[in-house]
Order: C-alpha cells, then structure tokens, then sequence
C-alpha cells in the first residue's frame, strides 16, 4: 500500500437511500456545476427529479452509491447497465462521479469506482466504462491508475 493509500478517507460506500434526498443534491449539483450545467445552463428540475426516482424503480438499469463519512455524504456515484453489440453479457456505464472537493486526492472517488465494478461483477458484467472531460486532470490521474484509456473520442448530437 502507498503512503497515500495510507492516507485515505475511510469511508462507506453503499446504495442511496430515499432518506439521503437532502444530502445528496448539493452533490448532485456540484457534480452539475462541474461540467457547466449551472444557472442559465442547468439541468431542468425534472430532469433531476426523473433521475433520483429511477434510483428506487426496480424497473429501471440505474442505480446511485453515495460514499459516506461518519453521518455526511461525501460523493456519489450513478451507473447504468446496457446491452452490448461487442459483448453477450450487458455492460456497465459508470455515468456520474463526484467528491467533495475537499476531500480529492484522499480515496473517495477511487471507493466509489471500486464499489461499481464490485455492483457489476456481482451482476455478471465484464466491463465498466465511463468518459469524462479532458480538461479533468485530477479525475484522469486516478483514472490513469484504475482503469485503461482505449483512446476513443466522444461524440453526441441532441435530436
């Protein structure tokens, strides 16, 4: 174990609970904020209100972990589990990632990834995925150390 490995936040990583609403937003919204969608550019309520139920709709591939110190959230994770055209088994979108800033740097961010491939291996998935902004230098150094860069370039089209 390194020295900053030593160091780490000794949190709890579990599933987002109704009851953690309150918590959670300030999250949720600095995670919003982080990629722009503040003010006149942020997400329409509903868009977040769609997005917290379908944590509780057994119907729904999505599902939040919330890492947590003491009594205090301190990050939060969203994935999704979709079909594949290159795999038999389903795969994994790791869709959100967020800590609390003042927390960076101490194993909070990398708990929370972790705790998604723990989710995905126990559901029988071989792979999880996410894409973050190149301009995230901080996030792409942990990435660096947990994950592989295959190299691919993002592209969307709102319709």
């Amino acid at each position: 174990m390194s020295a900053g490995a030593a160091a780490a936040t000794p949190v709890v990583v579990r599933p987002v609970q109704p009851g953690d609403r309150a918590a959670w937003q300030p999250l949720w919204d600095g995670y919003n904020a982080f990629y722009g969608r503040e003010g006149a550019t942020a997400l329409d309520p509903a868009v977040t209100e769609h997005t917290w139920s379908r944590f509780f709709d057994e119907a729904e591939p999505v599902f939040g972990l919330v890492a947590v110190d003491g009594d205090r959230l301190v990050g939060l994770t969203h994935y999704l589990f979709h079909r594949s055209t290159t795999r038999v088994e389903p795969t994994c979108y790791l869709q959100d990632l967020f800590t609390v800033p003042a927390l960076r740097g101490q194993g909070v961010g990398r708990a929370l990834i972790h705790a998604v491939y723990g989710r995905a291996q126990e559901a029988g998935v071989k792979r999880v995925y996410w894409q973050t902004h190149e301009t995230n230098a901080a996030g792409r150094r942990l990435y660096d150390r947990i994950a592989r860069h295959h190299g691919f370039i993002v592209y969307s089209y709102d319709v």
